[in-house]
């Protein structure tokens, strides 16, 4: 634990200390704490600062520990305690009391076992991408990077511009030939520029088109509403081309890539992780401290 003059700690006992602590934002709270110590102690300046707030981080958990064990002992007595009056209330209206709640809990029971496989089926739906980090369909296939998205439909040989029709807005495609049924016809994933796509006959068998993101930092689940979305985690951007950008834009880039692989499994985003290692190095080096009650703002 930390040793404090005694000049100190008659200093600090009579300056107050008061904040306002906000659960949504608790290293506001600890910034303000870590202010008043810095100006009214030299506690932060010792050597062995950070270990004492280890320490006391150690302390705190023990603490959290064993008021977990006395909440978890309390919730095993209270079954015992509720059945008791429960059988009591059953003998004397048996018939009425205990039918009704058969055909509630069945009521319940019924659409929440439907949901559950629901929600499973929308999770496994997503599919891997294929090299491009897109998907391959019976009449075309699409691939992507963060910057542009590419979409090739094959087209009866001998095909001629003049015989496609290719409209590219904001946020939809239209993609067929004359005379026939769209090929492809629907909105995108997120908006394009239209005025940096463009569109051409390869070999006169292959309708080529390039889109340009608007947001150049997401990766698309799909390309047209409609189709089967891609697992975004397994995509593989291509080396080469962040090699290619500057140091700066690179490490956004994969600052990026990291944040959006760690929100979709549910974990801390980079961000996230440095205000949580902010908190653990307040909580070790103030562990007289107690925040149980402390409020933030």
């Amino acid at each position: 634990m930390a040793i404090i003059s005694e000049m100190e700690e008659a200093r600090l006992s009579m300056v107050p200390f008061s904040a306002s602590f906000d659960p949504s934002n608790p290293l506001g709270f600890l910034e303000k704490a870590l202010d008043f110590i810095g100006k009214e102690s030299n506690f932060l300046k010792k050597d062995t600062a950070e270990k004492e707030i280890s320490a006391a981080v150690r302390a705190a958990k023990d603490r959290l520990r064993e008021t977990e064990k006395k909440k978890l002992e309390k919730v095993t007595v209270k079954p015992m305690e509720v059945e008791k009056p429960k059988k009591e209330s059953l003998k004397p209206t048996e018939p009425m009391e205990v039918e009704k709640p058969k055909k509630e809990s069945l009521a319940l029971s019924e659409p929440m076992e439907v949901e559950k496989p629901k929600e499973e089926k929308k999770e496994s739906a997503t599919i891997v991408p294929n090299k491009g980090n897109g998907l391959d369909f019976e009449k075309y296939s699409w691939a992507q990077n963060l910057q542009e998205v590419t979409i090739n439909v094959p087209v009866p040989a001998g095909t001629k511009s003049r015989f496609v029709t290719c409209e590219i807005k904001k946020n939809r495609i239209k993609i067929g030939l004359k005379g026939q049924e769209p090929i492809i016809d629907g909105e995108f994933f997120h908006p394009v520029k239209p005025d940096d796509c463009f569109w051409n006959i390869e070999d006169q068998k292959m309708i080529a088109v390039l889109l340009t993101k608007q947001d150049q930092m997401e990766w698309w689940k799909y390309c047209v509403k409609g189709e089967p979305e891609i697992d975004t985690q397994k995509v593989e951007p291509e080396s080469s081309k962040l090699g290619d950008l500057d140091p700066e834009t690179r490490a956004t880039v994969e600052k990026m890539m990291f944040d959006q692989r760690q929100k979709q499994m549910g974990l801390p985003t980079s961000d996230e992780m440095e205000k949580q290692d902010m908190l653990k190095k307040f909580m070790a080096q103030n562990p007289g401290m107690d925040f149980s009650n402390a409020k933030f703002n």
